[in-house]
């Protein structure tokens, strides 16, 4: 085979350091562009991008060419590093250690996409921990609750 040909379609969230709740709704947008430019920047696709005060969703395709702990890497120390830099959120703590990360198929991307533009509605109903909680059983992940 001459060429190589994928279609890896991912949804990542990550939190504040300590679910604290710093992305404030009037400079959300700015974060959300700004990692837009770095998915692009990384030849990924953005499908979209979303959350609320103390976490973001990403919905991307990444290239063939960059691993997703790079990925991730790359995203939250960039973004990081502009916030700080920028002074966009109050007291700014940085990004949680670690992330969630679920392979989606082409077909369920779609309500994916409606899930995360939705997010502000969705968490009048249920907290993050409880989302993230249900994204690890929903996709199979065994986790240890004293990690979360």
């Amino acid at each position: 085979m001459s060429n190589s040909y994928t279609q890896l379609i991912y949804h990542f969230v990550f939190s504040t350091k300590d679910r604290e709740p710093r992305i404030t709704e009037g400079r959300q947008r700015d974060l959300y562009a700004y990692l837009f430019g770095i998915n692009e920047g990384l030849k990924a696709h953005t499908y979209r991008i979303g959350g609320i005060e103390n976490h973001v969703h990403v919905l991307t395709s990444l290239p063939r060419t960059i691993s997703v702990s790079k990925y991730i890497e790359q995203l939250k120390s960039e973004s990081s590093g502009w916030i700080r830099r920028e002074m966009v959120f109050d007291k700014w703590p940085g990004w949680q250690n670690g992330y969630g990360g679920f392979t989606v198929s082409w077909e369920d991307k779609e309500g994916l996409i409606e899930y995360i533009a939705k997010q502000k509605e969705h968490h009048e109903k249920e907290d993050f921990l409880s989302e993230y909680r249900r994204l690890l059983n929903e996709n199979g992940v065994v986790f240890d609750e004293r990690y979360l």
